[in-house]
């Protein structure tokens, strides 16, 4: 029985070590984020990829831990093959970082900042903390707040646009 253990565990050993120095891992990092109305990026070469989930903001580049978050309303920046930096606003969604070196980003709403309305984000600002000071129930309160707290990350967003 002890050889059989014994046999057993050097064999898991020796297929992690093997599987950990796979050559399916990739030195690239390949990205696919979409939207329901709209493709940014299907399967292309990326450096890196920032992202808000609800366990904090981090960042991914080839051959990271893989990984599946919610992601928070915020920003995504994506620094491209050639250093260009990218940033879109996210509503909520999803993040799945493979071990291949792939990701994929897929999010309820997404934008990218010239697309958003600084004056309208400021209005939505100042009625969602309206709606949370006259909010009446826990249910309202709780509402509002999210509206807050969204429209506060979409006021960080469009910081310095006029």
């Amino acid at each position: 029985m002890f050889v059989i253990g014994n046999l057993a565990r050097r064999c898991a050993f020796y297929g992690l070590r093997n599987l950990s120095t796979s050559s399916r891992v990739q030195s690239e990092l390949t990205l696919t984020f979409a939207s329901t109305g709209q493709v940014f990026y299907n399967k292309e070469v990326v450096r890196q990829v920032d992202v808000p989930t609800l366990t904090g903001r981090f960042g991914v580049l080839a051959e990271h831990v893989p990984t599946i978050a919610c992601l928070m309303p915020g920003l995504v920046s994506v620094t491209e093959s050639d250093g260009t930096v990218k940033s879109y606003f996210v509503s909520s969604g999803t993040v799945t970082v493979n071990s291949d070196s792939s990701m994929q980003v897929l999010a309820e709403e997404a934008a990218t900042l010239d697309q958003l309305d600084v004056h309208a984000v400021k209005e939505g600002l100042t009625r969602a903390q309206t709606e949370l000071l006259s909010a009446q129930t826990d249910a309202s309160k709780a509402e509002a707040q999210i509206a807050v707290e969204v429209y506060e990350e979409l006021a960080h967003a469009t910081e310095g646009r006029h």
